[in-house]
């Protein structure tokens, strides 16, 4: 180890592909080489080289006492008394209240989960798969039950994308492995996608939400442009990958319509060959074979095809609505630094709360309070709420709450007022 005494200045020098540092609880780690064997994925801890990790650090590790053993030979000192704790240009005061927060909510237990709830939420999805196919043995097919069973089959994968999403966050049980299995069962086996691939995709974007480059979701492909920022950027370049100014009206061709059944279909086998995760293969294929196995007698093979791309068009839909309504609406940017707290609620919204949002959205209607504390279980986004709220009128960040309408509205205004920059950009910059 090096002696103690670094500046935050010297950390942040430190922040290129080759040489990497960051602080965590003021002490200075080179994590270099330990990027590329990191369980989450090299693009997520490097993401935060050169930077005070600490938050972000406690926000996805559920048992960070057993992550620090690995921290242990990466530490070449600390910062010198003299340094603050957080990095310049942070609100020392924000970043100390919302660490005393946290600290709240895990001595108030808020971070476990309730074995019974996650039974049961499974429990619903498995049930909406049993009748959708018990009503074609009793009642035969029709066009009116095949479509009531596309219908239940889409409910349950929605249903069931959000309940992977829980898993793959926290640890239902005590045993981690076992919470890793249920993972890779429900997004493998019920839905026939991979673990691996959402796990190292979806961290990113929890790591720094809403900035480019570093948050895969707002990888467009050139197909949108989106926040205030980047439409400006093209324009001036004069780049027109796309009729940018009526991408409010396209999206409703190929947003909703195609994530699912295309572009996330391809982007999961692709992964999943080059990176031969044949673990998550065999899930995933086990999907498709029950699949056909239930479903080729009542439709045939083409039939059972058309049946499942149905589905997925339908799933589509609603997860697209749901992810983006608390996202895209918000700042996008390219890298600012700022603190945890500043920055998920710049990236994030809320829904408001009811019976119906909760379940609709699988409680992503909470969606500021799940990326502040990732790690904590859905049912208990209600009760931290108001303490974030607090928090938040204290320090003047604002916590934005809307409706469901509102929030799916806000989708296609967003998406208006970027291609409406893009264009002014265009003719006259």
């Amino acid at each position: 180890c090096a002696s103690g005494g670094q500046t935050g200045q010297k950390v942040q020098r430190h922040s290129h592909r080759g040489d990497q540092w960051l602080v965590i609880d003021r002490k200075v780690y080179n994590i270099t080489q330990w990027a590329k064997r990191h369980p989450g994925g090299i693009r997520v801890i490097s993401h935060f080289a050169g930077e005070d990790a600490t938050d972000a650090f406690s926000a996805f590790h559920p048992d960070p006492n057993f992550v620090r053993k690995f921290l242990k030979p990466l530490l070449i000192g600390e910062l010198a008394p003299t340094e603050p704790s957080q990095d310049q240009g942070k609100n020392a005061a924000l970043v100390q209240d919302f660490q005393a927060l946290r600290d709240h909510v895990e001595r108030e237990g808020l971070l476990r989960a309730r074995l019974l709830f996650f039974s049961l939420y499974l429990g619903h999805i498995l049930l909406l798969e049993a009748l959708a196919l018990g009503l074609l043995w009793v009642w035969g097919t029709s066009w009116s039950l095949t479509l009531l069973c596309s219908l239940m089959l889409a409910t349950s994968q929605a249903q069931a994308s959000w309940l992977q999403h829980d898993f793959g966050h926290l640890s239902v049980f005590k045993k981690s492995s076992w919470n890793h299995v249920l993972q890779k069962f429900v997004i493998g086996h019920l839905k026939g996608a991979s673990a691996n691939w959402w796990n190292h995709r979806h961290f990113q974007h929890h790591a720094k939400p809403n900035v480019f480059s570093k948050d895969p979701d707002v990888n467009s492909l050139h197909v949108f442009v989106l926040g205030d920022t980047q439409p400006v950027e093209y324009g001036i370049k004069k780049l027109k990958y796309m009729p940018y100014h009526h991408q409010h009206q396209y999206f409703f061709l190929i947003g909703p319509p195609l994530l699912i059944p295309v572009y996330f279909h391809i982007q999961i086998l692709r992964t999943m060959f080059l990176r031969q995760d044949w673990v998550d293969l065999a899930w995933s294929m086990s999907f498709y074979l029950r699949f056909f196995c239930c479903y080729y007698p009542f439709f045939g093979l083409f039939g059972s095809v058309a049946l499942i791309t149905f589905v997925r068009f339908l799933e589509s839909h609603w997860f697209v609505w749901v992810t983006q309504m608390n996202h895209l609406p918000m700042e996008m940017d390219h890298e600012r630094h700022q603190d945890w707290l500043t920055m998920q609620l710049s990236a994030t919204c809320n829904i408001e709360q009811s019976t119906f949002n909760d379940w609709f959205s699988g409680h992503l209607n909470f969606q500021i309070e799940h990326h502040l504390f990732p790690t904590m279980p859905r049912h208990n986004y209600h009760l931290v709420a108001p303490l974030v709220r607090a928090l938040c009128e204290k320090h003047g960040v604002p916590y934005q709450v809307k409706t469901l309408k509102k929030g799916i509205i806000d989708v296609v205004r967003s998406l208006k007022k970027s291609g409406d920059l893009w264009l002014d950009a265009y003719l006259h910059k």
